[in-house]
């Protein structure tokens, strides 16, 4: 009787080889670590943005932007700006990856994700910089 079934897996790979870097995305790991430095990054970087905007709290305008314009303090705001706006983006994917199901809702939604996100750091530091440029001009 001869086996009548035939060999499906005829790669020379590995099963390591095969399985690696697969998974539900295929980059799993370095989305985790990028979303906890961000997260670890927040901390001190909303703790420096408490005490500026406490600083200019009841402060004439020209007495904020000049302390806006200051290097150390713009340069403060903006990594702030970009470490939330992408640990923002980065579990909100995870949100939408885990809870979307319907495939062309989730692209849509993600699109939308990223598109938001890009909006809102832009339009920061755009702030941002016409502030402490405006100080320069």
């Amino acid at each position: 009787m001869a086996d009548n079934r035939q060999n499906t897996n005829l790669s020379i790979r590995t099963p390591r080889a095969r399985v690696r870097g697969l998974g539900p995305s295929g980059h799993g790991a370095s989305h985790w670590w990028l979303q906890r430095l961000t997260a670890a990054s927040n901390a001190p970087l909303m703790l420096a943005f408490v005490v500026i905007v406490s600083l200019m709290a009841g402060r004439p305008y020209p007495e904020a932007v000049a302390l806006m314009g200051h290097p150390i303090v713009a340069l403060i705001l903006i990594l702030a700006v970009i470490s939330v706006t992408l640990h923002m983006r980065l579990g909100m994917q995870v949100i939408i990856e885990d809870y979307v199901h319907d495939k062309a809702l989730r692209i849509a939604a993600l699109f939308a994700n990223n598109f938001y996100a890009v909006v809102v750091a832009v339009a920061c530091l755009y702030a941002i910089l016409r502030v402490g440029l405006a100080r320069l001009a």
